[in-house]
């Protein structure tokens, strides 16, 4: 287990991990269909995208959250 000061930063890198994986699926078959490479094409895609996608999440998930804060009533 891991102390709960991490849990954003692993929130962070499953979510991530997650959404990059699904939308480089999609867009990688949206770009070269199903066939014999397109799972090979994938793992690239998803391999580039995740770091990138963990990197945004951990700065703009922040912002996000506090502009969330505004928008919803302190009062469930």
């Amino acid at each position: 287990m891991l102390p709960a000061r991490f849990a954003p930063v692993l929130f962070g890198f499953l979510v991530s991990g997650i959404m990059s994986c699904i939308v480089t699926c999609v867009a990688t078959i949206k770009a070269v269909g199903l066939g014999e490479h397109t799972i090979g094409k994938w793992m690239g895609a998803w391999a580039f995208s995740w770091p990138i996608a963990f990197a945004v999440i951990l700065v703009v998930a922040p912002v996000v959250r506090r502009f969330v804060e505004r928008l919803v009533s302190p009062r469930g």
